[in-house]
């Protein structure tokens, strides 16, 4: 008997081959192309030796959803945040263990999932709402309110293949969340959108948990977790470390899971196309500290590998409090830098410098990005290398308020004397 739960989970494992034979997911078109070319596949790949290893992206994994919950899962890049939900959405198979799932799932995990190229939004709508099982004329009752929502009219009957990876997100939301499921899964994919787009989609699904639906949110962005969940899952390696308020996960993900250091190396992952290697927050003579005053200057450094021919390819750090609110964003092309090819093949070091006066005394974490332009991101190091300011200088000191401590220049003007004369005293 299910009673009140939406999803049951237990016992849960997922495990992926790494350098041998990769397991990935196919859609239909996939299976038919590899079909035909797998003999020839077989050829070129009789003679290559490549070595295997296993890797566990979920272990041990058990927990309940009840219906109506609003779960945010957080965690660390590679802590098998998005593998749980694909298995929870059915897009991957489990190696061990079972979920059971009561209730129809609508799930926004990546740029056009469940999208068909070939076909126009129109029909691609109609197309998701058959395969969550919904009738024609459900999907008909519901058209006009995701087309309005998507803020895509005018492409509704243009093939998907052509719409930029935002009006992909847009559409795909809008289809998610206004389909009736009882069980709503979404990842961190609402990033590519523009903010205003983004605060639209928060909402949205606000509402849907105030219908008493169940959601499933993965995102770095904390705040959010904060406000719209009312339980957290934190994963780290593949397993539950945390499962309870979202207030406690998140606390025990920026003080306790996470590593609080000037300084931060990262595995290499081979597989990845590229990846950061390393970050740093340094003192003006490139020493790492994690202590500084709002007068001096603090370098931020990073070291970025390359392994496969890419251009466009541009950084963006963002400068965040331990709540997730998001205090500054610099992007290497503020500066007029032609993106096009400032990224060679190899290691690369990038620096910026955040001036004097500028932060307001606090706590503060780094989070810094590669991307392609409407292709999304090829490296993201999340909540990193926390730092502190402290002021010494104004009379305010760290009683300061606000994010910022720049210093304003005032003035006072002498106009005119006061005429005792006219008193009526």
């Amino acid at each position: 008997m299910s009673g009140n739960v939406a999803i049951r989970v237990k016992e849960l494992g997922k495990k992926y081959h790494i350098g041998g034979t990769k397991e990935k997911y196919y859609s239909l078109r996939d299976t038919v192309a590899n079909a035909i070319k797998s003999p020839i596949n077989r050829v070129i790949n009789t003679h290559i030796d490549q070595p295997s290893t296993d890797f566990w992206a979920l272990k041990n994994i058990s927990f309940e959803v009840q219906k109506g919950d609003v779960i945010g899962i957080i965690g660390r890049n590679g802590a098998g945040k998005s593998t749980l939900l694909k298995v929870l959405s059915r897009i991957t198979t489990p190696t061990e263990g079972e979920v059971e799932l009561y209730g129809r799932v609508g799930s926004l995990l990546e740029v056009g999932t469940g999208f068909h190229p070939e076909l126009t939004g129109r029909e691609n709508i109609f197309l998701s709402g058959s395969i969550i099982g919904m009738k024609k004329r459900e999907i008909n009752y519901k058209f006009d309110e995701i087309v309005k929502f998507s803020e895509i009219e005018k492409f509704i009957d243009t093939p998907v293949k052509r719409y930029s990876s935002g009006m992909y997100v847009r559409l795909a939301f809008a289809v998610a969340a206004h389909l009736d499921p009882e069980i709503l899964i979404i990842d961190e994919v609402l990033a590519v959108g523009d903010v205003a787009f983004q605060k639209k989609c928060l909402g949205k699904m606000g509402d849907v948990a105030q219908e008493g639906r169940t959601v499933l949110f993965v995102s770095h962005n904390l705040t959010a977790v904060k406000q719209l969940c009312n339980r957290g899952l934190l994963l780290k390696d593949g397993e539950i470390v945390i499962d309870g308020s979202s207030d406690n996960a998140i606390k025990h993900y920026l003080y306790k899971d996470n590593s609080i250091s000037s300084k931060i190396q990262f595995p290499r992952k081979p597989e990845k196309l590229a990846q950061f290697l390393s970050t740093c927050v340094c003192d003006i003579d490139n020493n790492p500290s994690s202590e500084y005053t709002c007068d001096d200057s603090i370098v931020i450094t990073a070291e970025f590998e390359l392994r496969h021919e890419m251009r466009d390819v541009y950084f963006g750090a963002t400068i965040q409090t331990p709540d997730g609110i998001r205090v500054l964003y610099s992007d290497i092309r503020d500066e007029g830098i032609n993106p096009k090819k400032i990224v060679n093949l190899g290691i690369n070091r990038i620096s910026f410098v955040i001036p004097p006066r500028l932060l307001g005394p606090g706590n503060y974490f780094l989070k810094i990005d590669a991307a392609i332009p409407q292709q999304g991101i090829l490296d993201s190091t999340e909540f990193i290398c926390n730092f502190n300011i402290k002021d010494f200088t104004t009379i305010r000191g760290d009683n300061r308020v606000g994010f910022f401590s720049t210093i304003l220049p005032w003035n006072v003007e002498y106009l005119h004397s006061y005429d005792n004369s006219r008193s009526n005293i």
